[in-house]
């Protein structure tokens, strides 16, 4: 199954992070800037928007609703990570919100991040244009969550080694030493940032989870005020200590909203 999926990501451009790098009018830029994008309500009132979309790359996961948030958000989408759970997910929590479908544009890449069978299942369906021929999405038809026309060099997948040493290196959790450890994993989002981490000069980082997280809503979208809950599936609280530590190496710019968010106070 797996050989058969992978299979069809055979081209440069579902090698490469940046496969599109030499056709864009800033490729003599000696440094690739890349904004990621949390869904935390840090961003709700913002006005970030424009700064995120100057970077050269812009990544989003899971319910990265942009409709009526542009000013404090963005508008692009260079790449939007997810994985066939966390899309299906999203797509039934954030409806009623606004969430009626992935990112869509020219530029947009989709990074598949491997978590179960289904993700493989879905790749070859989307790749080439079948439904989805086993397992619990199976389908008559093929998939439509990223366009009609959607050629092979649309989609990228990270290898399962990047997942654990992000894991084991990064994210090593004391939920692993509990009878939780089965389900725990890193966040979507926290393995888009340190894939950004590893593939961009440059990172910002807005609406991830900062030391002021219960000043803000859960999300940025959300239209009443929903506090962070934290679950075994993931160490948000970890995570957060990563975060800080990075910006303060200057290895990340972390938007905290503060006034001097320079540095952050140990």
């Amino acid at each position: 199954m797996f050989p058969d999926a992978l299979s069809y990501l055979n081209t440069s451009a579902n090698t490469f992070m940046f496969d599109d790098w030499q056709d864009r009018p800033n490729k003599d830029s000696g440094c690739i800037r890349c904004a990621v994008i949390g869904n935390g309500g840090i961003l709700n009132g913002s006005r970030k928007g424009e700064e995120i979309d100057q970077h050269h790359y812009v990544f989003r996961a899971n319910g990265a609703i942009i409709k009526g948030f542009e000013k404090d958000v963005g508008t692009r989408t260079s790449f939007y990570t997810f994985s066939t759970n966390t899309m299906r997910n999203s797509l039934n929590a954030y409806r009623r919100l606004g969430y009626i479908g992935l990112p869509q544009s020219k530029e947009t890449r989709y990074i598949f991040l491997p978590d179960h069978n289904r993700d493989y299942y879905l790749v070859k369906a989307a790749i080439t244009h079948t439904p989805i021929g086993k397992g619990r999405d199976k389908s008559n038809k093929p998939p439509m969550f990223f366009g009609e026309s959607t050629g092979p060099g649309k989609f990228k997948m990270y290898h399962p080694d990047f997942i654990r040493y992000v894991r084991n290196r990064f994210l090593w959790s004391h939920i692993l030493e509990t009878s939780h450890r089965g389900i725990y994993r890193p966040s979507t989002g926290a393995t888009m940032l340190l894939a950004a981490i590893h593939s961009c000069d440059e990172v910002s980082a807005y609406g991830f989870i900062t030391e002021n997280y219960a000043k803000y809503s859960d999300h940025y979208f959300d239209r009443d005020y929903h506090r962070l809950v934290f679950y075994s599936n993931h160490d948000m609280r970890l995570e957060m200590k990563l975060w800080k530590k990075l910006h303060n190496y200057g290895i990340i710019k972390l938007y905290t909203r503060e006034v001097n968010a320079s540095k952050i106070l140990e």
